[in-house]
């Protein structure tokens, strides 16, 4: 069961995040119910840690087996979604993630994947264009620009 739910037009939801990147861009994904971009990610379950949850969230979207890094931010965000109109109140941990042990970066700068009845569009943005794309979460238009040059990427999870 998803940690999520909803009570009148507010909705709460616990999510996890994965933040993938490869020569200054960052992998961003939407779909057909979604006009912006987006994280790969999703709810967490009851009883589920969230470095599990960001793990099975990128098999599940993206079919490969990423390792976490290390958290890089815990956002608390509150906005009305595009798409259902809800006010919602949103608690998402943020991973850096290692694809170094997958085929992530042979499918090139864009492609299409299937999880059940969804497509999701798959990108890789340069993190200059993220501040003119419309792109949630809204403060890693800038907060991007502070990470540290030289991200390391070996898994203190494993």
């Amino acid at each position: 069961m998803d940690i999520s739910f909803i009570s009148e037009n507010q909705k709460f939801n616990y999510r996890v995040c994965a933040v993938i990147i490869s020569d200054d861009k960052i992998l961003a994904m939407h779909d057909e119910r979604s006009p912006y971009y987006y994280l790969p990610g999703g709810r967490v379950q009851m009883g589920e840690t969230a470095e599990h949850a960001v793990v099975r969230e990128v098999e599940e979207e993206l079919n490969i087996k990423a390792k976490i890094v290390r958290p890089l931010w815990l956002n608390q965000g509150f906005f009305t979604e595009d798409v259902d109109k809800l006010q919602y109140h949103e608690i998402c941990l943020y991973f850096l993630m290692d694809i170094s042990d997958t085929n992530l970066l042979e499918r090139g700068e864009r492609f299409t994947l299937h999880e059940g009845q969804h497509t999701h569009d798959f990108e890789w943005l340069e993190f200059e264009r993220l501040q003119k794309e419309y792109f949630y979460p809204i403060f890693m238009k800038t907060e991007i620009f502070n990470l540290p040059e030289h991200l390391t990427l070996r898994s203190d999870y494993e």
